[in-house]
Formats: structure tokens, C-alpha cells, sequence
């Protein structure tokens, strides 16, 4: 089950265009750690898996409301609704819901 985590590393970069500083941000993992999660030389483990899960949902769900090669700008630039906190980063320290929550208003504007 763990390749099936670096697997999904290697899918959110192919998906969404993050480099491996990218997606080591959003898990909290090194970066070295994530260049060996795409080498299938390791697998995300633990909270690592379920920051790689969180991202994962992130960026499915952002083509809704964005075009696709705009996702990597807006993870990596200060919101001012996440209280100009960068996506990426807040995903990264386990904040996921705050960022779901705020894509869920992009997604249906009079939802919450």
C-alpha cells in the first residue's frame, strides 16, 4: 500500500506540475525524501502519506474552480481569505480543512 502513496506523489506532480520543493512543502517531508518517493526508492509512510492524500484532494478538486496551469501559482502565493498563508504550506503543517473549506466557496459561493 505504501507505493500506492509514492504513486500518487508521482500523479499530483504530473497533475498539478509541483516539483519535488513542491510537494515536499505540502507533506512536510525533505526534499531528497520526495526525489525518493518518485525514484520508488521509498514510500510515504504515516502523516506523510496523509499529507500526500490531502494534496492529492487538493488538487483534484482545484480544475473546478481554476484553470490547470494556474493550481501551482495559487498553492504557492499568500490568500488573503487563508489570512495571506500560502496553500501549499498550510497543507503541508496538517491545516488542510482550512484550505478545503475556502476551495469549497470557490466551488459554490453561497455554500457556507
Amino acid at each position: 500500500m505504501a507505493t500506492a502513496f509514492a504513486d500518487e506523489a508521482l500523479r499530483i506532480r504530473s497533475a498539478a506540475g509541483l516539483n519535488d520543493d513542491l510537494i515536499a512543502r505540502g507533506t512536510g517531508a525533505a526534499r531528497s525524501t520526495v526525489r525518493d518517493w518518485f525514484a520508488h526508492r521509498s514510500a510515504p509512510t504515516g502523516v506523510r502519506a496523509e499529507r500526500v492524500g490531502e494534496l492529492s484532494a487538493i488538487i483534484d478538486r482545484l480544475p473546478r474552480v481554476m484553470a490547470s496551469d494556474y493550481i501551482v501559482v495559487w498553492l504557492t502565493k499568500p490568500i488573503e481569505a487563508l489570512d495571506d498563508d500560502k496553500p501549499i504550506d498550510l497543507i503541508g503543517r496538517g491545516e488542510f480543512r482550512r484550505v478545503a473549506r475556502l476551495i469549497s466557496e470557490l466551488e459554490d459561493p453561497g455554500a457556507l
